[in-house]
């Protein structure tokens, strides 16, 4: 037997501040905050979600060894890449690095890089293909 994967379904940020990292994701990329009846809160977009985990809580079910600021991650937009830097631009957002050509996971992107607020790099990439 073998697994056939088909998709990411959530991956876990460990965080500083839950608020401030909320605000920030939706703010400036536009993802929903959803809150739990057991306490756990995450950022949604499409059909993907980001589950967030405040340094030093009670999760046992989390990383090894999970600090704020060891996340990169990419997420594709449909915008051109042009205007994804305008809109960073314009948000105040500093792009790190970018234009920058790059081999997705299904072919040629082209992509900047933000960090948010505990420092994470966040890969945004529009497919050539």
């Amino acid at each position: 037997m073998r697994l056939n994967l088909k998709t990411i379904d959530h991956f876990v940020l460990t965080v500083v501040s839950i608020k401030t990292t909320c605000d920030f994701y939706s703010k400036a990329l536009g993802m929903k905050v959803f809150f739990s009846r057991d306490g756990r809160v995450s950022l949604h977009f499409g059909s993907q979600k980001i589950n967030l985990y405040e340094k030093n809580s009670e999760i046992t079910l989390k990383a090894h060894s999970p600090l704020p600021g060891s996340g990169h991650f990419c997420l594709i937009v449909t915008n051109p890449i042009e205007q994804v830097v305008k809109y960073f631009q314009s948000k105040g957002i500093e792009i790190i690095y970018g234009i920058a050509t790059r081999t997705g996971a299904t072919g040629t992107i082209d992509s900047v890089y933000i960090r948010d607020p505990d420092r994470n790099m966040i890969e945004i990439s529009t497919c050539r293909d």
